[in-house]
């Protein structure tokens, strides 16, 4: 795992050395070094372990998920603020399956540090209302339930935005 600034360092060595290579008339190498300057510019921005992580989960996989999640060691220092926010929201939907209350601080943070998409803000609000509910704070899962109704653009949490005001109502 590299600090994040290593990364930055690697792509303006493989920027000077590509502008050597167009010095010395090797312009194939050149470009190519050009080109490769775009993998640690990218990985700068989407941590690889975060991005793999992301791929256990889709498979369902939660604990090989938890296994690249475990490999950063300090998330304060490798990852950019974005990537902080997916690290907590990753860490929370993992313990919301087996811990819904430890998994309260980890939606908070990720919610606090920002998601790039609206959908993951939305779902991550939604847990935090479905959290709420639980512990009978009926105004803090209300206001939570909006919020992650106005998120929800494209109609996907729908059903379970509908089932939780169902379930609020008996509170």
């Amino acid at each position: 795992m590299f600090h994040r600034f290593i990364k930055l360092i690697i792509a303006a060595l493989l920027v000077v050395t590509a502008v050597w290579q167009f010095t010395e008339g090797n312009i194939g190498n050149g470009i190519f070094l050009i080109l490769l300057t775009a993998v640690p510019i990218f990985l700068y921005y989407k941590n690889e372990y975060i991005l793999l992580a992301f791929l256990k989960l889709r498979k369902q996989d939660f604990a090989g998920a938890k296994v690249w999640l475990d490999k950063i060691k300090k998330p304060e220092t490798a990852l950019v603020k974005k990537q902080q926010g997916y690290y907590n929201y990753l860490h929370g939907l993992m313990l919301s399956q087996t811990n819904l209350h430890q998994s309260e601080k980890y939606f908070r943070k990720a919610v606090e540090l920002g998601l790039n998409m609206d959908m993951d803000l939305a779902v991550a609000k939604l847990n935090l209302a479905g959290i709420a509910m639980s512990k009978r704070r009926k105004m803090e899962a209300t206001s939570l339930l909006n919020e992650a109704k106005k998120l929800d653009k494209q109609g996907m949490l729908k059903d379970q935005i509908v089932m939780m005001k169902e379930q609020m109502k008996k509170i």
